[in-house]
Order: structure tokens, then C-alpha cells, then sequence
């Protein structure tokens, strides 16, 4: 047992060796005698530019003629940015978390999403100028107007902000004896404050507002916090020592704020998309979001279950296999798998791989989902072979068949019938776990209610919609199953 756990150890260890990890270096730190970053994108005609489209009045996504499209002030700067550079502008969502991973992986050229150009993110990043200096406050509950005031109101409370940002440290260090919550999208916490999860949001002012003016039981305090320059402050990230890039946008944010564009054109532009998103909130008027969303989902799960099976036929068998190479690989991976969660695995496919291949984010969901249900599925085939007894084996040799026309004809025919139901439950558990693509901008049915969250300043509606659909689509498969599992018995 322990020289076989000491070769499946040498066996992962080998993997990794041999991932190229040499170019991350080189993907994140250009240097300043030596930056062609200007120069790159200027030659493919393209700025990227990565952004979480939940933040109103930064960024946020509306319908237009049908379509869903990212708008707001982050959104009107960066197509000024890149008219004046000459290029077209693509825009990358993902969650916050995952911006300044995928600017320095070289997924997008700048980030974008009222990011506060902390002391701590410069170590990693360049910034650009300042653009915006709004403040930072507090969001409450209308009805706990006369309990909370400023900041020190929340000392042994419980406060909430969006995770991997300058607002969950600030409360941390600012508030004494508070609790922090970290949520990933601005909807989540609104949320937890209105089912009082929470006490409070520490939000950026223009945000705050937004909400406080799109929700009559919510309202707003001064936090009067300690802030530094930078940290009441938006500017725009780049990858490390990409000054040319960082000069040229200068330039750009100087024409913003010589001509005033932000307080008069791309905040009230911002503001009459708020408007337009409230004035219908009701789920119907976001089917296509939801239609979307469940399409890119079955998708998903479609190709993931397809390679996920062959995936796991192929490793089931070399589980089997005599040969100890291909059993120790085998284990090897099925272990490895198992035993890292599926959001790393992605973030690994799209951020890790994706420094060498540029795969897309869709394809790496796919890829992810596909190699993570390929080891749950080798346990389960694998598990059913053995399930046959070896009778059954000595029987069909003894009357002279070969070994693959055993496997073939007399085992595996009786071991799928006995691992149809767990292979069902492996393929129903997927079209759920993939949801967890959303992290990467996939978007599925989850990145899809949070976008309708975040236009409608609607928490619980959404959930509801999505939670009925994923049941619709689960039961309809596991009556699928079912079905198939019963013309298997009849047949026998």
C-alpha cells in the first residue's frame, strides 16, 4: 500500500513538472525598456478589457434591440479609450475576483470595474490616472435609520462587501470587533441586507446610490471612513510595467476630464439605463436572459457528459489494466481530481493553461467540467465491472470467446444496467456543478440571474426563476433515465 501511494505521489508530481509554468513571468512583467504593450494592440486592433458588469453605475448590463450589452460610466470611457487608440473594443465579464488574475495571464489588456488603485494592487499592477473620486458609505436598511449613523455604529456587527476589494478591508481594519461577509456580486449583498444576514454594505458612493435610488427600503449613511486618495478612487489596471499602454490611456482620461464627459454625458447616460432597467422588472421581461443562460448550461452539460464518459471508460479500463503504468497514471489523475475542487480546476484550465493556448472561457468550462466528471465516471464503470462476478468471466472463456468479446458481450452489458442509476445521478449532478463555470464569465443560468439581480435590484425573483428551471431540466432527464433504466429490467 505504501509503495503505491509513493508512485501515485511520483506520478502527480511528474504532471505538474511538466506543466510550462515559464512564461507567467513573462506574461506579467514587461519591462519598461522593453514594453511593446501600446504596440500589440495597436497591431492586432483590438483593447480587451476585463470587467464585472454588476457595479452601477460603473458597469452594469441593459437590453438593447433584444440583446443584453454592457453599459455605464466605465463602459462610455473605455470606447472613448479605445477610439482614440484606433482600435475596437472587446469586452470581457468575469467576476470580480477573477479580473486582475486574468490582466496578468494575459486574458484581457485592462481592467475596469471602479477598482481603487490600492498600495497593495500596485505591487502587482500599473495603474492609470485617476478618473473617478467619488467616497465610500454605508447601505442599510430603511427601517434601522435610527440605529446606525457612521461607521462606529457597526462595532460588533456584522457588515457585508463584495470579496477580493479595498471596501471588505477598509471595514476590517476600520470598524472594531465587526464581522465581515465577502459576496462576490453587489446583488448578493443587497440580498443578505434585506434578509438581514447583514447589518450594513460598505459600498463605493456612486454604487450606493444607485441602489438606495433604485430600492425604497434600503437607505444610506456616511461611513466616514479614514481614506487615503487611492482608496476613495477609480483608475484603470493594467498588466505590470505596460507604460506606453498606461501613457496613451492618460491621455485619453485628460480629454475625459478637460471636457467634464463623465458628469456630463457618462453618468446621466448610466442613470437613464438604471431607469429603463426598473421600469419593467418582472421576470417575464427577462426570459431571453434566462433562455440564454439554460441554453449555455445544457450546452455545457451536453458536451461534458459526452467526453466525460469516454473520459472515464478510458480510465476505468486502465484502472483495470495489468500494465502498472497505465493503472498508476490512471489512479494517479482519478485521485488528483477528486481531491481538488472544480472552481480550481477551472481557474486552472482557463487562467493556468491559458497562459500557453488562449482557450476561450467557454471551451474551458467544457474542458474543466468534462476532466473533473471523467474521474467520477471511471468510479462508477469501474466499480460496476467488478460488481459481475467471475463466474460469468470463466463461463464465457470456457466456451471459447476472447477476452474483449467477454468485456464486450457478457460483462459490460450486465454492469451497465447495474451502474445506470449512479451513472444518471453523475450526469444530473453535473448540469448543477457546472454552474460553477459562471466564475469566468460563462454565461450559463447563474451568471444570467445574477445580471437580471443586478438590473432589476430584484434578489429573491431571480433565484426562484432559476431554481424552477434547473428542477424542470434535472427532473425531465432523471424521467430519461428512469425510462431507459426500465427497458434495461424488461429486457432481461
Amino acid at each position: 500500500m505504501k509503495k503505491k501511494f509513493i508512485e501515485i505521489i511520483a506520478i502527480i508530481g511528474l504532471l505538474v513538472t511538466m506543466i510550462p509554468f515559464g512564461n507567467v513571468h513573462a506574461a506579467g512583467a514587461n519591462t519598461s525598456s522593453n514594453d511593446q504593450s501600446l504596440a500589440k494592440i495597436q497591431k492586432k486592433g483590438v483593447l480587451v478589457m476585463g470587467t464585472s458588469p454588476d457595479y452601477a453605475p460603473y458597469e452594469f448590463q441593459t437590453t438593447k434591440n433584444g440583446k443584453s450589452v454592457d453599459v455605464g460610466m466605465d463602459i462610455s470611457i473605455a470606447k472613448q479609450i479605445a477610439k482614440d487608440l484606433g482600435v475596437k473594443l472587446e469586452i470581457k465579464n468575469m467576476d470580480f475576483d477573477s479580473l486582475l488574475v486574468a490582466l496578468q495571464t494575459g486574458k484581457v489588456d485592462m481592467v475596469m470595474a471602479g477598482m481603487n488603485p490600492t498600495p497593495a494592487r500596485r505591487k502587482s499592477v500599473t495603474f492609470s490616472n485617476i478618473y473617478y473620486q467619488g467616497g465610500q458609505d454605508i447601505v442599510i436598511n430603511k427601517k434601522d435609520n435610527k440605529i446606525y449613523k457612521n461607521k462606529d455604529s457597526f462595532v460588533n456587527k456584522t457588515v457585508g462587501a463584495q470579496t477580493g476589494t479595498m471596501q471588505y478591508n477598509m471595514a476590517k481594519k476600520q470598524i472594531p470587533n465587526v464581522k465581515v461577509k465577502g459576496f462576490d456580486k453587489g446583488a448578493d449583498l443587497i440580498l443578505a441586507l434585506q434578509t438581514n444576514k447583514i447589518d450594513g454594505i460598505v459600498m463605493e458612493k456612486p454604487s450606493a446610490e444607485a441602489y438606495v435610488k433604485n430600492n425604497s427600503q434600503l437607505s444610506l449613511i456616511n461611513g466616514n471612513f479614514n481614506l487615503s486618495k487611492d482608496e476613495s478612487s477609480s483608475a484603470i489596471a493594467f498588466q505590470k510595467g505596460s507604460n506606453t499602454l498606461a501613457a496613451a490611456v492618460n491621455k485619453s482620461l485628460a480629454k475625459i476630464k478637460k471636457k467634464d464627459l463623465i458628469n456630463k454625458e457618462y453618468l446621466k447616460d448610466a442613470g437613464s439605463h438604471m431607469k429603463t432597467n426598473t421600469v419593467d422588472t418582472s421576470m417575464w421581461h427577462y426570459w431571453k436572459y434566462f433562455a440564454k443562460g439554460i441554453g449555455y448550461t445544457l450546452l455545457i452539460s451536453a458536451f461534458s457528459v459526452f467526453f466525460g464518459f469516454i473520459l472515464g471508460t478510458i480510465l476505468a479500463f486502465m484502472r483495470l489494466s495489468r500494465n502498472k503504468l497505465f493503472k498508476a497514471v490512471s489512479t494517479a489523475y482519478i485521485e488528483f481530481i477528486r481531491g481538488t475542487p472544480l472552481m480550481v480546476q477551472i481557474m486552472f484550465v482557463y487562467f493556468g493553461i491559458g497562459l500557453v493556448v488562449n482557450i476561450p472561457a467557454l471551451t474551458s468550462g467544457i474542458i474543466a467540467v468534462s476532466l473533473n466528471s471523467g474521474a467520477y465516471v471511471a468510479e462508477v464503470i469501474r466499480g460496476g465491472i467488478n460488481s459481475i462476478d467471475k463466474g460469468q468471466t470463466e463461463a464465457a472463456r470456457s466456451l471459447g470467446l476472447s477476452k474483449n468479446y467477454t468485456m464486450r458481450y457478457v460483462v459490460l452489458p450486465q454492469a451497465i444496467k447495474n451502474i445506470w442509476p449512479a451513472l444518471g445521478n453523475e450526469f444530473i449532478s453535473l448540469i448543477k456543478e457546472s454552474s460553477i463555470v459562471s466564475i469566468i464569465g460563462v454565461t450559463d443560468l447563474i451568471y444570467q440571474l445574477k445580471i437580471v439581480q443586478s438590473d432589476t435590484y430584484r434578489g429573491v425573483a431571480p433565484i426562484v426563476v432559476a431554481m424552477l428551471l434547473y428542477f424542470v431540466v434535472t427532473f425531465s432527464l432523471s424521467k430519461v433515465l428512469s425510462y431507459f433504466e426500465g427497458r434495461m429490467k424488461h429486457a432481461n
